[in-house]
């Protein structure tokens, strides 16, 4: 009894929390919406400042991370925002891979009080469409906490994730929701995602996240799969990952995804040779992951030549 009285005052004390941090968040949100461009410029550069240790240069911009500050302020196109909604990039996806490459949906609602549980199956995965990170992987709906669900789905929805880090304002635009996906069966600890860097339409490079919810580790990859002496953010792993069935395939299908972009990421998971398309990402981290060696930096900027127009 005392083990469940301790479990049952955690799960208070975690969800107290969660109210908190989102009334911050969502208070940051209204506040940053105010500001002119000048003011959000001024506040990206303490940012990027404070994550890069390096100043940026607006004019001539030349390194990775510097251009995508450039992007986020200067270059709105609406094809970001529409291929950035999670639901809506289906379509996109449908018409230019084909629709065999989505994971199935089971439902979509637009507040967290509307969704019938009863009709979802035992395992299946929670999301929102217009931010990042907004998941809930449930494994077996019998031990589903839903009152800590709702409090995450609920603060996600109201947070506005184009001014909530870094000035992503794409992600504005996007008209919130919620919806279901399958569950998809995995050997691994996570569902393997490979993140395909591409400019103008081709695919560079090949980033691999592994052990996201522990000790996260990324192997950057070329398109013959050599391992890079260059990150993001995140240390190598300490063994080499083997190269997925079907990797050639997954690269053309990046490319198609990815022309008529400047730049853009795409991520997609390989479940032993069976092809899932995860998102379309546009600000990379927010252009604030630190790049290292830092001339590789420089390097990946060299290759987005078209930014201002993209």
């Amino acid at each position: 009894m005392k083990i469940k009285h301790r479990l049952r005052k955690n799960q208070i004390i975690y969800r107290m929390y969660l109210k908190y941090k989102f009334y911050r968040t969502i208070k940051i949100c209204k506040k940053r919406k105010r500001m002119s461009v000048k003011e959000m410029q001024k506040v990206i550069e303490n940012e990027y400042y404070s994550r890069i240790n390096e100043p940026i240069e607006w004019e001539k911009p030349q390194k990775y991370t510097e251009k995508m500050q450039w992007v986020k302020l200067f270059s709105q196109d609406e094809r970001r925002t529409m291929y950035s909604d999670k639901i809506l990039v289906r379509k996109y996806v449908s018409k230019i891979i084909g629709e065999e490459y989505l994971i199935p949906i089971l439902g979509e609602w637009d507040t967290f009080d509307k969704i019938d549980f009863d009709m979802l199956p035992n395992s299946f995965v929670l999301k929102t469409n217009h931010g990042s990170g907004t998941n809930i992987i449930v494994k077996d709906k019998n031990n589903f906490d839903k009152k800590t669900a709702g409090i995450l789905i609920n603060g996600w929805l109201e947070t506005d994730f184009g001014f909530s880090h870094g000035f992503e304002l794409h992600y504005s635009g996007i008209k919130r929701k919620i919806y279901a996906e399958q569950y998809i069966e995995t050997k691994e600890k996570d569902l393997q995602d490979y993140k395909f860097l591409c400019f103008d339409g081709k695919a560079y490079y090949c980033w691999v996240d592994v052990d996201r919810h522990g000790d996260h580790r990324r192997n950057v990859y070329d398109l013959d799969w050599n391992i890079q002496p260059w990150g993001q953010s995140k240390k190598n792993t300490i063994r080499d990952i083997p190269k997925p069935a079907n990797y050639e395939l997954m690269i053309g299908l990046a490319e198609k995804l990815a022309v008529g972009f400047s730049h853009v990421r795409v991520d997609l998971y390989n479940v032993d040779g069976k092809i899932y398309f995860g998102e379309m990402t546009f600000t990379n981290g927010s252009g604030y992951d630190l790049i290292y060696p830092r001339e590789y930096d420089y390097k990946l900027g060299s290759l987005w030549k078209n930014y201002r127009i993209s």
